[in-house]
């Protein structure tokens, strides 16, 4: 029985949360094992993560569950490790994670207000919670299981005040076999918006990185002198955004302030740090902050206890001896071997420009006006509109209204304007001496937000108009562009190539061990790659991140189809696998 009261009392005795961050859709399955040994080595008892509803339920109705999917197994694996577990499960998790870990569907409808009492959001959200709790409520602590506490919202005072809404989410919940203790967390350092996170019959927990007597200070001034002091999020790092400098911060440098920090949490509370590993955004996962232009990058290493790959760092070996000061802690054997390894250059063995495979990988939808992503179902990759000119029209110049997040124009294939950030709303001036001919847009989304108050803003692709030459332009063909595993296989490589076009290149690697790697695609400028159809996630030559991370269990024995997509027309004769990553 796990209790909260003037402390945490496990089984009747005081207990202190002494917890790492380790999202398990960040890492592959075959490495939960390994991070969470090396979590019980530095000293914790208990693991904390979020659950993405966007990672589970990527189309309305439809649940996923297994593989980097499967929760249970990650409570169970923590489980035999003697680990607790904190479950910090959605609606919304910020996390740097695309759209917060919102589905991308709610956005279909045009009306929707997320993260309040809307009755259309919290229909979808008893939906998803209907199949989820029941997963969860068998591992609660008081069923035998090792979930300990699970938090109602995150960081919800930065968002609203809707305490109907939190306390749905508590009723849901209770309704679904959920016991243990729920908790809320925000930001003390700001009054209004910690008491806005607040939930009736949960504890408040603090979110900060440093000042630590202050800000407990403030939350026991808050929370009253009877309820426990615990941060939830203890940052020991930060992430970046391409064209950000690498976030690093030096343990040995700070040393002092670093242990005195810890001593002041070890002395009064509990703690969790966030990250002891980063891992990885996926896909088309990572998240992008709101105000800015440009999304996180692929590597979510976060200058973590943990390398992206696991590698232990100075900081966990820093933080494991501050620990010893307090208690004698566990020697638990690691059972993985995990070796790095430079398999060398790859020589391109195919390409093809995308609208020569354009009719092959996706089919058209005809609209009278422009239609967003998710109005045709579509939550993340590329859309790209065709506009058809009249046999007497010569293109002048083209205005994209209501764009996000990033367009190329062209004009029978070849490039006419890039719209991105300051200039995303101008009037391109594109003068052609042709008459009719097509117009084709291609958008990029970058990533929905994953924080602050402009969430229901987040529709990607055009939502306005295509305006040519000073007139609306009405009647076009719409290409889904998701690039899922289905459009990468049913990609013809020998349709041919066009310079300087967006194009796919193919990479054969024949290997007789798999290892972890790190796919360096310098000479490449912007887009994402692929392994075997998995979608290892974004590239771009601003940086910071100049190599992707390819785990080992994405790779076989023998032949491996790698596959990149390229927007610039930039693009080498060969990749590079190499032994180290670039951060």
């Amino acid at each position: 029985m796990f209790e909260i009261k003037d402390k945490f009392y496990l089984d009747g005795k005081e207990f202190k949360i002494i917890s790492g961050a380790f999202h398990y859709f960040r890492t592959v399955p075959e490495y939960w094992q390994d991070r969470l040994e090396k979590l019980r080595n530095m000293g914790c008892n208990t693991v904390e993560t979020y659950i993405p509803w966007n990672f589970h339920e990527p189309k309305r109705g439809e649940f996923l569950w297994e593989g980097m999917r499967d929760i249970c197994r990650f409570i169970e694996t923590a489980r035999k490790l003697g680990l607790y577990i904190i479950i910090r499960p959605s609606p919304y998790i910020c996390a740097e994670w695309e759209f917060g870990g919102l589905p991308a569907w709610l956005l279909k409808d045009r009306g929707m207000r997320l993260r309040c009492s809307y009755k259309p959001y919290l229909d979808a959200v008893e939906s998803y919670y209907n199949e989820l709790m029941p997963k969860l409520a068998p591992y609660q602590i008081d069923r035998g299981g090792n979930i300990i506490m699970m938090q109602l919202e995150n960081e919800y005072g930065y968002y609203g005040s809707d305490k109907a809404y939190l306390k749905f989410l508590s009723d849901t919940m209770r309704r679904l076999g959920i016991t243990v203790p729920f908790v809320t967390s925000d930001g003390p350092w700001n009054d209004s918006v910690f008491r806005c996170g607040m939930a009736e019959n949960a504890l408040a927990t603090g979110n900060f990185g440093s000042s630590v007597k202050w800000q407990f200070d403030t939350m026991q001034s808050i929370i009253g002198q009877d309820k426990p002091l615990m941060c939830m999020e203890f940052w020991c790092g930060w992430f970046d955004a391409w064209g950000e400098e690498h976030h690093t911060f030096d343990v040995s440098e700070h040393m002092e302030q670093y242990t005195a920090e810890l001593d002041e949490i070890m002395r009064r509370g509990s703690v969790n740090f966030y990250m002891f590993e980063g891992g990885t955004n996926f896909g088309f996962m990572s998240g992008r902050n709101g105000g800015s232009k440009t999304p996180d990058v692929t590597s979510y290493d976060y200058d973590a206890m943990l390398t992206e790959d696991g590698r232990i760092t100075p900081k966990y070996e820093a933080v494991r001896k501050i620990f010893s000061n307090y208690f004698d802690i566990p020697r638990i054997p690691l059972t993985a071997d995990i070796k790095r390894k430079e398999y060398g250059s790859v020589k391109c063995s195919g390409k093809t420009d995308l609208f020569s495979v354009l009719d092959k990988i996706s089919s058209p939808v005809h609209s009278v006006y422009p239609l967003t992503m998710e109005e045709l179902d579509q939550n993340y990759g590329y859309i790209l509109y065709r506009v058809k000119l009249g046999d007497d029209d010569k293109l002048k110049d083209i205005r994209l209204e209501g764009m996000a997040d990033r367009a190329q124009g062209f004009a029978e294939g070849e490039l006419m304007f890039t719209a991105f950030d300051s200039n995303i709303y101008d009037k391109f001036e594109c003068p052609r001496e042709e008459q009719g001919g097509s117009v084709d847009i291609l958008v990029e989304n970058l990533s929905r937000e994953n924080f602050g108050t402009g969430l229901e803003s987040q529709r990607k692709g055009i939502s306005g108009g295509i305006v040519i030459n000073d007139s609306r332009r009405y009647g076009m063909d719409i290409y889904p562009l998701p690039l899922d595993e289905k459009q990468i296989a049913d990609i013809d490589f020998e349709s041919g190539c066009k310079p300087g076009a967006p194009a796919f290149y193919r990479f054969e690697l024949d290997i007789d061990e798999p290892c972890d790697t790190f796919l360096d695609f310098g000479g490449f400028e912007k887009g994402c790659a692929f392994i075997n159809g998995f979608n290892l996630g974004r590239f771009w030559g601003i940086g910071p991140q100049k190599r992707l991370y390819l785990p080992a269990p994405l790779l076989r024995k023998g032949k491996n189809t790698i596959i990149l997509f390229e927007t610039e027309g930039k693009a080498a004769d060969e990749i590079t696998l190499c032994g180290e990553p670039s951060l």
